[in-house]
């Protein structure tokens, strides 16, 4: 049964009659989307056997939904996506937090929001949100989110991958960069044990990650999915070189930091004059490069951890424009020798 629509009182507020079990709990509040979203909730508890919170609806702030879902979320998710969680409960909506969830005009929250940031960071904090609210039976509005536009991802030219190695040698991240250019993720990069590396087989076994917690980084068994865990061969050269130079080979293969990486390749982009790219986008550059030199996509998929070929095919997988060219001149091609075969037939007659 639905929630009846809410009637005027006399004195301006409004009110909402529910029946529960045969018991009625009267509902009043000062607007009628107030007092509906109480009623909604109050429902939702009951249809539950139990408050989900222990604050009444009108008592209860976005700040406390929010932290009540991450408190019910830690150790069931990632460090690295509690960590996200808490950015978000820190950063977004600070003019809403302490206001409680029925008084909340959630449409004026995320226009005020986007005058700030981004399009992309108000969805993703939105769905913070969502989730917070449906853990607690809150219902969840309807709300007009801007359209994140899609962007055009950063990688590599074949080409441009041999200036890249070129500025990166003698460089104290060269190792954890190479990897990089091997397909591995950065948190993999980073969980990346010496016992993992046989550089007589030459080969890497990638298994576990080191992620960034809520309280610094935390070491993961696992990857990202089950198809994570896998063995790349070293194909780089000069990873094999540098990999060899290594006096200490106990411990973590790089123990760099994830900002201080991301600097460091920048930095290495504009010192070879290639396209500016970001750790994730040399895996990126590793699968393009695969694809460019054609080994097949499920050798890909293997080397990278992939769980599909729905997200390397996508995503991934960008032809080099040297590759795109060379397309293009074999339609042009085709036609030019298709009028010289119609023009040499038509002379014979």
């Amino acid at each position: 049964m639905k929630v009846p629509e809410p009637r005027r009182l006399p004195s301006g507020n409004y009110f909402i009659q529910l029946r529960l079990n045969g018991v009625s709990v009267p509902v009043t509040a000062e607007t009628a989307t107030e007092c509906k979203n109480i009623a909604e909730l109050i429902k939702a508890e009951h249809r539950v056997g139990k408050s989900a919170i222990k604050k009444t609806p009108k008592e209860t702030t976005l700040q406390d939904a929010i932290d009540n879902y991450i408190k019910a979320r830690s150790g069931k998710l990632s460090p690295a996506t509690i960590r996200s969680y808490t950015i978000y409960a820190d950063t977004r909506f600070k003019n809403y937090r302490d206001k409680k969830l029925p008084k909340i005009k959630w449409q004026d929250m995320i226009d005020e929001e986007l005058s700030l940031v981004s399009e992309k960071t108000v969805k993703n904090a939105w769905s913070l949100v969502s989730a917070s609210l449906k853990h607690i039976g809150y219902p969840v509005p309807n709300v007009t989110l801007a359209k994140v536009a899609v962007q055009d991802l950063n990688f590599l030219q074949p080409e441009e991958i041999k200036l890249f190695c070129d500025a990166l040698k003698g460089r104290s991240y060269e190792i954890p960069a190479l990897l990089a250019l091997h397909g591995l993720r950065l948190s993999e990069i980073r969980g990346l044990d010496w016992k993992n590396v046989d550089l007589g087989k030459g080969v890497i076994f990638v298994q576990g990650a080191r992620v960034r917690g809520p309280d610094g980084d935390v070491d993961k068994r696992t990857n990202k999915n089950e198809t994570s865990s896998r063995y790349v061969p070293i194909m780089i050269p000069r990873l094999s070189e540098v990999l060899e130079a290594v006096s200490d080979k106990t411990g973590k293969v790089s123990l760099i930091g994830s900002n201080t990486l991301l600097d460091d390749v920048k930095r290495t982009c504009k010192r070879a004059g290639v396209t500016i790219c970001t750790v994730h986008d040399l895996r990126r550059s590793f699968s393009s490069l695969c694809f460019f030199v054609g080994i097949p996509s499920k050798q890909i998929q293997e080397w990278g951890g992939w769980k599909d070929d729905v997200v390397l095919n996508k995503i991934y997988i960008k032809l080099a424009a040297s590759m795109k060219t060379e397309n293009k001149s074999k339609f042009t091609q085709f036609f030019t020798n298709a009028n010289e075969t119609l023009t040499e037939s038509q002379s014979t007659k």
